[in-house]
């Protein structure tokens, strides 16, 4: 069987965590069309605006988060706990952590900026 057709087995808690910044830290797990992360968020930390051809669903595990949408981050919209949001490709978004919050966001394809380190945005 070919490495890429095996079954690969994590858990969250052994691998390492990065530290993107003060207050945000990541788990990632990639494959090949996909890829699945978990924010660990402080609160008042803030992803500022950015967007992506990926399209996302971030699911809030525990806390919540406040969401701007549109160049002009003219919508808002808090997911809690428990709550999902689905953000299309190339729609501007920023987050704010209202409450230390843990998420889990899904990307397709996979952040090849997070791979690659090209994500200075977020730093």
């Amino acid at each position: 069987m070919s490495p890429e057709r095996r079954a690969r087995h994590f858990r969250w808690d052994d691998m390492p965590m990065e530290e993107v910044k003060e207050g945000l830290g990541r788990r990632v797990v990639t494959g090949e069309r996909m890829m699945l992360a978990h924010w660990y968020m402080v609160r008042g930390t803030v992803v500022p605006l950015h967007e992506h051809d990926n399209e996302q669903i971030a699911h809030v595990l525990d806390g919540a988060l406040k969401l701007r949408l549109g160049d002009d981050e003219g919508e808002e919209v808090i997911v809690r706990a428990g709550e999902v949001l689905y953000i299309p490709s190339g729609l501007p978004h920023s987050a704010l952590a209202l409450e230390d919050t843990l998420v889990t966001d899904v990307f397709c394809p996979p952040r090849q900026d997070w791979l690659d380190g090209t994500d200075s945005y977020l730093r």
